[in-house]
């Protein structure tokens, strides 16, 4: 193949995006409800600082009735009431430095998902973000939807509109479009029918996730996504359209760190042998001028759940 002429999707992510994408509306509370089995299914939010939307979101997975078994909120350090809250709202809530203690505790979204594996019993996790504004059922009952249909699938991501003014409605936002899309187009062109690939939503058999490293921070979902892929494959992904999503946004610099670390989630999985420096140097201005702001961005993965002492399945 000529590669100077290609001007089309990678024919395996065509391919797959033709096969396994689905809507919500294709899953309904009932037919699911049949469907369920004797599989159990915990909801997993992961928050930090999130007492505006963590209990109406709590509420909400709550009205699903049997179809969750659990619904359980790892609190990354919050300093307001967001525990309070969500425990008051009827979930379970653990403070992640108390989850596996000896394995030490580090900031950020990569650590509280993978220490979610050792306080939940469900054979499915569905992690929901707690920022959300107009949480709904169905974000829930979309992602189930094909996990009980077909046993093969392994792994299902979201994808939404956000009505945002500087995004494409039902594209991703800017750390997707200008980080992380390029680059999974660039090394893992198979994935590129992924609409969202950085989709806080989306959900996974517990035999699949116990076995995957967890990145570190905002890499989390990349490297998930990745590591599914080269283990399982790309009949194991599947994706759900679940309509329109509303949450809180960062600003500029948050999001510059989230895509650096972004890049050296990428980086770890496409040349393990060759380490970026693990920082990220911004700017701020304060009284005497632009004084340079440094942070990590880059800690070692999580190991696989099921290596580490103390785990029980």
């Amino acid at each position: 193949m000529d590669l100077t002429t290609v001007s089309f999707m990678h024919p395996s992510a065509a391919a797959w995006f033709a096969a396994r994408t689905a809507s919500w509306l294709d899953f309904s509370l009932a037919s699911l409800a049949a469907a369920k089995g004797g599989a159990r299914v915990s909801v997993v939010l992961p928050a930090l600082d999130e007492e505006p939307t963590v209990g109406e979101i709590v509420t909400g997975v709550l009205t699903l009735g049997s179809l969750v078994d659990e619904v359980v909120v790892v609190d990354s350090g919050s300093v307001d009431r967001t525990a309070e809250v969500a425990a008051a709202a009827g979930a379970v809530v653990h403070h992640r430095d108390d989850i596996l203690p000896w394995t030490g505790s580090r900031p950020g979204k990569g650590e509280v998902l993978w220490k979610a594996l050792a306080v939940t019993t469900g054979d499915i996790l569905v992690y929901v973000d707690a920022d959300l504004t107009d949480f709904r059922p169905h974000f829930v009952t979309g992602l189930l939807g094909p996990l009980f249909a077909d046993p093969s699938t392994l792994m299902v991501k979201a994808f939404y509109d956000r009505p945002l003014l500087d995004v494409s409605a039902s594209g991703g936002g800017r750390v997707t479009e200008l980080a992380a899309r390029p680059l999974l187009n660039a090394y893992f062109p198979e994935l590129a029918g992924v609409v969202q690939p950085l989709a806080g939503e989306y959900a996974a058999r517990r035999s699949l996730l116990e076995r995957l490293p967890f990145a570190y921070g905002y890499g989390v979902e990349t490297g998930l996504l990745i590591d599914t892929y080269r283990t399982a494959g790309l009949s194991a992904l599947a994706q759900v359209d679940l309509g329109q999503r509303t949450h809180g946004h960062q600003d500029t610099a948050a999001l510059g760190r989230m895509a650096a670390t972004i890049v050296h989630t990428i980086n770890d999985r496409v040349a393990p042998a060759h380490k970026l420096w693990p920082t990220l140097t911004q700017f701020r201005r304060d009284g005497e001028g632009v004084v340079p702001h440094v942070t990590d961005v880059s800690l070692p993965d999580r190991p696989p759940m099921v290596t580490v002492d103390g785990y029980q399945a």
